[in-house]
């Protein structure tokens, strides 16, 4: 017999049954996670659900500062144990509790799987991923020249936005009252490579409720790609986030979705005609 009973103890009877209950992001619209457990109850397995496509929270206080400033083209690169693991280049926003925007969400997932395994987690940003080392030393020094007569803090105008010019000074252990015409050539390579490499660390991904989409699901390895019908219960189908398939931000997430539900729901018909 195939079909679904409820905890009421009322049956339904159908050819086929396709799971699609979503994941567990955003739970206002319904999608709780039931689908994990049902899949879980009746033996097959499912890979734990971490958030995807979030923001992530910082243990700097000074991006608190930050909030809402907006950075494009720059390069955040991630490091788990002082490792490098991947990079993204574009977009990113501060917010009043870390960052965001569409590297950093891009980033999230491997973030979320790397913080769940207790490893130390930073971001490097480079502010000007266009120069190298030594072009953006020129630059510097071409600013050092045009306001050497001016302090720290109002010398970078040209390069930085204002509120990133005091955590710049302080990652390159330059106080920003110091004169422009007294900077070593070894505090300005400082001040490149904290340009080059703005070190933060990461402590926690926001919470699964506000992920876009979330990581983890029903085995893939337990679903037929072609059909989405289980290779463990015949005439059982799964579709959508439920399934351990996520993907960067940019309308993919919503495509799989479809792609999966158009299999499912297409194969369980056509399987049904052919019987």
């Amino acid at each position: 017999a195939v079909g679904v009973k409820t905890d009421d103890g009322q049956k339904f009877e159908a050819e086929a049954v396709i799971i699609a209950t979503g994941g567990s992001s955003y739970p206002g619209t319904g999608s709780t996670g039931d689908g994990y457990k049902m899949a879980d109850k009746i033996g097959h397995k499912v890979v734990t659900p971490l958030p995807a496509l979030v923001p992530l929270e910082l243990e700097e206080e000074w991006v608190k500062d930050l909030q809402g400033l907006s950075l494009k083209n720059v390069r955040v690169t991630l490091f788990a144990d002082e490792k490098r693991i991947t990079d993204m280049f574009g977009e990113m926003l501060f917010t009043h509790f870390g960052v965001s925007g569409p590297i950093i969400l891009s980033l999230s997932r491997k973030t979320a799987q790397l913080l769940d395994e207790d490893s130390f987690v930073e971001l490097m940003i480079d502010l000007k991923p266009a120069l190298t080392f030594e072009q953006l030393d020129a630059r510097v020094l071409r600013d050092f020249e045009k306001y050497q007569r001016k302090e720290m803090k109002n010398a970078l105008k040209d390069l930085l936005p204002g509120r990133l010019i005091p955590p710049v000074l302080d990652g390159a252990y330059i106080e920003p009252d110091r004169m422009v015409n007294s900077i070593t050539k070894e505090e300005r390579h400082r001040l490149v490579n904290v340009l080059k490499g703005l070190l933060v660390t990461v402590t926690k991904t926001r919470p699964i409720a506000e992920a876009i989409v979330t990581a983890g699901g029903v085995d893939v390895k337990e679903i037929n790609p072609k059909t989405m019908e289980s290779k463990l219960i015949k005439n059982l189908y799964f579709a959508g986030e439920v399934v351990d398939v996520d993907a960067y931000t940019g309308g993919y997430n919503l495509q799989a979705a479809f792609s999966m539900g158009a299999a499912a729901g297409n194969w369980s018909v056509w399987n049904d005609e052919e019987e």
